[in-house]
């Protein structure tokens, strides 16, 4: 073996060995990194912007915009959260109120006598006694379960808060340097694909279609989602609909349940308190209306854009989330992009050239 050879495979094997170290020393941060990543792409536009309303200044641009970040972004979230939390222990409250003084058991007498419903049970009674079947204990039961489970896992959600911030915080800095350096990351990026040119910048052009029609078409489609679910809480005068709204854009992002996570136990809530009409509404227009515009928007935004099969996507969604989490709602079809990308590379190198004799 030639002198070039060994050192070729050495070479080589230093540097998957330095790859395969570098990554046992960034996993733990990888999360926040990837975040950091897909925040600079989607602000970049406006990074640009500020840039040259700020005359080139990199570092003040790099700090404005990840305060403009942390305000904007960060911080609502967050308090969203906090008062979803505080709006479902209060419903539970409510709940556990009501069977203390006998009126959930009263509603649900009364749904039973709605003449659709009685109609199906009575059907439903030929092959099935309901007899033994009472759902009150039940309820109760899982009310007790819910109440001690949230009193035990108090410890372990602090633990969980506690390693929030601290993944908050190293998104933060990677944020800064990227809008700092990302620019010049990116250009040395470029240059060590080893692909030619022409494959290269095919390869970086599908990635960033993919990236941008998942995310702004994401938030596209939980902005209208968000303003049809509060505009029908708004309609049928239920209590705190800004609120309610903004919180099925956000669940919008995930794609089993979603929004239903809002307007399903709402139209529970609201036949189980006897206002039946406002119930069956509010759980036509969520599945008639709200779960419609996600899949009638979905494909038309992200795969008519990228020309990823929608039961691809699907799957891609699906599969990434299970794999890396909630930044498998982007990390899923971007693998999925690369391998599609890399077959039409292929394709395209092993083509015969039929200019060619």
């Amino acid at each position: 073996m030639k002198k070039e050879h060994i050192f070729l495979i050495f070479i080589l094997f230093l540097t998957f060995l330095s790859i395969y170290l570098l990554y046992q020393i960034l996993s733990p941060f990888l999360s926040s990194i990837i975040w950091a990543i897909l925040l600079a792409m989607v602000f970049h536009p406006l990074f640009q912007k500020l840039q040259r309303l700020l005359k080139k200044r990199e570092v003040l641009s790099a700090i404005m915009m990840t305060l403009f970040v942390l305000i904007v972004i960060v911080l609502p979230f967050s308090l969203l959260l906090a008062s979803l939390a505080s709006e479902v222990m209060d419903v539970y409250h409510r709940v556990e109120e009501m069977i203390k003084i006998g009126q959930l058991q009263g509603y649900l007498e009364r749904i039973k006598e709605i003449p659709i419903l009685k109609w199906i049970l009575a059907r439903l009674g030929q092959y099935i006694d309901f007899s033994p079947m009472d759902p009150l204990p039940l309820l109760l039961k899982n009310l007790k379960q819910i109440s001690t489970f949230i009193f035990n896992q108090t410890t372990i959600l602090l633990k969980g808060f506690s390693a929030f911030i601290a993944g908050f915080f190293f998104t933060l800095l990677s944020l800064y340097y990227l809008f700092k350096d990302g620019s010049h990351l990116f250009g040395r990026l470029k240059e060590i694909v080893p692909l030619p040119s022409k494959e290269r910048d095919l390869l970086i052009q599908r990635f960033k279609d993919m990236i941008y029609a998942t995310i702004y078409g994401g938030i596209l489609i939980a902005i209208i989602q968000g303003l049809l679910g509060g505009l029908s809480f708004w309609v049928l005068g239920l209590p705190s609909p800004i609120f309610w709204g903004t919180a099925m854009a956000l669940l919008s992002f995930i794609p089993i349940g979603g929004t239903a996570l809002i307007w399903a136990p709402a139209s529970i809530f609201l036949l189980i308190g006897g206002a039946v009409l406002k119930g069956l509404i509010l759980l036509g227009l969520g599945v008639c209306v709200i779960s419609m515009v996600d899949n009638i928007l979905r494909p038309l935004f992200i795969s008519a854009k990228t020309n990823i099969h929608p039961l691809l996507l699907f799957f891609a969604v699906l599969g990434g989330i299970q794999a890396f989490g909630l930044i498998g709602l982007v990390a899923g079809p971007l693998i999925a992009t690369l391998f599609l990308t890399l077959i039409e590379i292929y394709i395209q190198g092993v083509k015969p050239d039929k200019t060619s004799p």
